[in-house]
């Protein structure tokens, strides 16, 4: 089905009778975790710090004599490097013309005695779905997103996503290799060598890697007996490592190649006040004509914490 692009009237929305359904995902599980849309943080600059990094020397064993105590070594200090991220509009406008609004006792599609239109309101329902593409929009940048500092107003912000960020921490490329625990132990153990603090760990994956994740721990002994008889099947929505315990999430954003293990708990986002509006707001358009116009408007990024909390494969096998 074709969605429309500009003005909703009665012949381009047409009203039907029947439930309603979407085969779109619309499960936002890494945004749900961190804050949702009306959680998080406030920033009134569309850049803003994700945090400060700063490294030790290399542990050693001093080797001071008696007689070089007596004179103070050189001074030293640990410096510190800030790093940022960036909010990006997100943007929606819906039109709902008057003859649309006042046709909704005309029925279209299969027509029986006593039904009636679903949804009963064109505009609000329409305004809802847009709300619901915004957090699909927003779930998918902040695990895709590629970042872009703007230096016009032609140009646009564009948050970091944490793949990107992985990209520059802890990071495997699995060659097209299929997962298997040994490539997830290596992960597992570069994240603790990297310095991860290993809060509140999650591991988030599309639906090809959740089911390769619950092959690969299914015929562990334990794993296959259930408590009854007459319960089969399997899903492993928990995973116990040496350094850590996690959650496993289906994410239907996260490309089937890859799998992405986050700590949420340094994870929020970021959203920018628009004084005397809020940060994502509804609001009339100015009336041309016999329409109702109202906007969307929201400025919103992604507070990441630093790359080395997080870790993620990329290039995993897919199909068979």
């Amino acid at each position: 089905m074709a969605n429309v692009t500009g003005t909703g009237t009665t012949f381009n929305l047409p009203n039907f009778a029947g439930d309603l359904f979407t085969t779109s995902p619309t499960q936002t599980p890494f945004l749900s975790m961190i804050g949702g849309l009306s959680g998080g943080m406030k920033t009134e600059n569309d850049e803003f710090p994700t945090g400060q990094l700063y490294e030790f020397p290399e542990a050693a064993q001093p080797a001071i004599t008696e007689d070089a105590s007596e004179t103070a070594p050189a001074a030293t200090a640990l410096a510190r490097d800030q790093k940022t991220n960036v909010t990006q509009i997100f943007h929606e406008s819906i039109t709902i013309t008057y003859a649309k609004m006042a046709n909704r006792g005309k029925l279209s599609g299969l027509n029986t005695a006593g039904q009636a239109a679903n949804p009963t309101s064109e505009l609000d329902w329409q305004v809802a779905q847009r709300l619901k593409k915004i957090a699909r929009d927003v779930e998918f940048t902040f695990l895709n997103g590629t970042f872009n500092k703007a230096s016009a107003s032609n140009e646009a912000n564009k948050t970091r996503g944490m793949f990107e960020l992985c990209s520059t921490g802890t990071h495997i490329a699995a060659g097209e290799g299929a997962i298997s625990i040994d490539l997830l132990k290596q992960l597992y153990k570069a994240m603790a060598d990297a310095g991860a603090l290993f809060g509140n760990m999650v591991l988030f994956c599309g639906s090809e890697q959740k089911q390769r994740i619950t092959a690969l721990y299914e015929k562990q002994l334990g794993y296959n007996t259930p408590a009854t008889r007459n319960l089969g099947g399997m899903n492993i929505t928990e995973l116990e490592t040496d350094f850590f315990k996690m959650g496993v999430a289906y994410n239907p954003f996260v490309p089937n190649d890859r799998i992405l293990i986050a700590d949420v708990s340094v994870c929020a986002p970021v959203f920018q006040d628009v004084p005397g509006k809020g940060t994502l707001f509804l609001e009339d358009l100015a009336k041309t004509g016999a329409a109702e116009k109202k906007q969307i408007y929201g400025e919103i990024g992604l507070d990441h914490g630093p790359a080395f909390l997080h870790g993620a494969i990329t290039g995993l096998k897919t199909g068979e």
